[in-house]
């Protein structure tokens, strides 16, 4: 269906893409994967012909119809999210406009002189509506709004009240909605919570089209793909399988290169050992030039290319008293909305407590009582005695000074630590060479998190408070910031989305459910096998 040809392509001085060639076919499912900046959503923009390359060709088939999600959504205002997601159906959606314009037309006083003129017109539009399947293609619509977390209410809204996530959201619905031949999905699990989240693993199970997809969502992507495409040098290379066995399979071909590589370079040293020994000796000139000869024509063996992995390590953390934070009979509401009714917890040293529960359940407000960030209505909120509390919230990424540079930050936070201390602390950030230079106001929303997380684990706290930590995170930071978080000896409370960080990190469950908060012994995995459901608002 797709064929990249021997594509080229530079952005600036950067070369992205050389002499590289993938096809796409009928029913594939992709995923495309490669360090930040590789050209992922370049290569995207020249499938959807956005932009073209600079050499080769992008061949697309005659007919295919190709549905592009960005994560620059663009402007939305001025009409509902229903209208807006049915408006990539084509005239439809134009025939849909009409008929709402004339709804609200029949109801204006203003226009009652205009009424039989208007009903006649009402009529002509609504049979048309009905034959090009509107009023199927609306149920539709609102079914896929429903399965990523919009209510009646949002999908009826102005769709330019909702915020930046939710806008992402109807964007994304309206390429499901069109069901493409061939769907360029680039991060479509971002700002999805839990429940969407799964609901959208199981609707691309089931599409029958072709997909090409980027993820930092490790079990999202694993579920989906059954080949994998890697950009990695300016190549493309593909891999048959799932994520994980793409990544079995790259670790073992860097293995194999790393070896042919250490054979090669052996052979050749003895080889040019012997010329350099040999080269004056007359009695061995002709063995010396067929040595030459023979090192001239050896096609050589590149080094595997090293991907650059930082690993941090936590300072001990000074240790806490062994309840940690106590919640006693905590009423709590916003408006006419009661979130919790007299809610009892207890936290303990060294637990590592996820918080479940659907969207309104009220998982952040729990984090921010318990980090005193909003107050109860009634009842109780403390820490314990030698607590020293961490909290990574997402509006602390907002506080960040615009003009301030990655190190200056750092600097400004732990004034007493010495340049090599920080600059090791931003380089397992991700922050290396350069990139410390960068303002505040230029770094993407994940350097953003990657440098809040940096400042807070630092000077390590012994309660670490968790809202959503992954987002924007790719994989590799997500891997270290895993591997970092197991071997932390203090206390967790975080809420998160991404099922393979709740797996790794939890050993206790609190799920708020409007009858109360819930308690699992065992972490997210075990909550998974007692309940049958990855997500609470999936329970039937």
């Amino acid at each position: 269906m797709i064929r990249l040809d021997s594509i080229g392509k530079q952005n600036g001085r950067q070369i992205l893409f050389v002499d590289a060639s993938a096809a796409l076919q009928k029913g594939e499912k992709i995923g495309l994967v490669g360090p930040n900046g590789a050209g992922k959503t370049t290569l995207f923009r020249m499938i959807s012909g956005q932009e073209p390359p600079d050499e080769g060709q992008v061949l697309v088939d005659r007919g295919v119809s190709i549905g592009f999600f960005s994560q620059d959504v663009g402007e939305m205002a001025g009409r509902s999210a229903v209208a807006e997601v049915m408006d990539g159906a084509g005239d439809v959606s134009t025939v849909a406009a009409e008929l709402h314009a004339l709804e609200a037309a029949m109801v204006d006083p203003d226009q009652a002189g205009d009424l039989d003129a208007i009903i006649e017109r009402f009529g002509e539009v609504q049979t048309r509506f009905e034959a090009l399947g509107g009023y199927a293609l609306e149920g539709r619509a609102r079914e896929v709004l429903a399965g990523l977390g919009f209510t009646q209410e949002m999908m009826d809204g102005d769709v330019g009240a909702l915020s930046g996530g939710w806008k992402m959201r109807v964007a994304l619905a309206r390429i499901l909605l069109m069901r493409p031949d061939v769907m360029l999905l680039d991060e479509p699990s971002n700002h999805l919570d839990l429940e969407s989240l799964i609901w959208l693993e199981g609707f691309l199970t089931g599409y029958d089209g072709a997909l090409l997809m980027t993820s930092h969502d490790r079990a999202f992507m694993n579920r989906i793909v059954r080949k994998v495409i890697e950009i990695d040098g300016g190549s493309l290379t593909s891999y048959s399988g799932d994520y994980e066995f793409y990544e079995q399979q790259r670790a073992l071909s860097e293995k194999q290169q790393e070896a042919q590589f250490a054979r090669q370079q052996a052979m050749l040293a003895k080889e040019t050992a012997f010329i350099e020994r040999f080269k004056a000796r007359a009695s061995h000139a002709a063995q010396v030039q067929s040595r030459v000869k023979k090192l001239e024509k050896i096609d050589r063996v590149e080094p595997p290319r090293r991907r650059q992995t930082v690993r941090f390590e936590f300072m001990p953390a000074p240790r806490s008293g062994d309840d940690v934070a106590v919640l006693r009979g905590v009423h709590k509401r916003y408006g006419s909305k009661v979130i919790y009714d007299g809610l009892d917890l207890l936290v303990r040293r060294r637990e590592r407590c996820c918080v479940m529960g659907i969207n309104g359940a009220g998982k952040s407000t729990l984090l921010k009582l318990v980090t005193g960030s909003t107050e109860p209505d009634a009842g109780s909120v403390a820490l314990g005695g030698g607590v020293k509390l961490g909290y990574f919230a997402q509006h602390a990424m907002e506080l960040l000074d615009a003009e301030r540079t990655v190190f200056g930050a750092l600097e400004d936070a732990f004034p007493h630590a010495g340049q090599g201390p920080l600059r090791a602390l931003a380089g397992c950030f991700g922050f290396s060479g350069d990139d410390v230079e960068k303002r505040c106001r230029v770094l993407s929303g994940g350097e953003k998190a990657r440098l809040v997380m940096a400042k807070m684990l630092f000077d390590p706290p012994n309660f670490l408070v968790l809202d959503e930590p992954t987002n924007h995170l790719d994989m590799a930071t997500k891997e270290m910031l895993i591997e970092a978080l197991a071997q932390y000896e203090g206390t967790m409370l975080f809420v998160s989305h991404d099922r393979h960080f709740l797996a790794a990190l939890s050993n206790r469950v609190l799920e708020l459910t409007p009858e109360g908060l819930h308690h699992y012994d065992g972490g997210y995995t075990e909550y998974v096998g007692r309940t049958g459901q990855e997500a609470p608002g999936l329970r039937s």
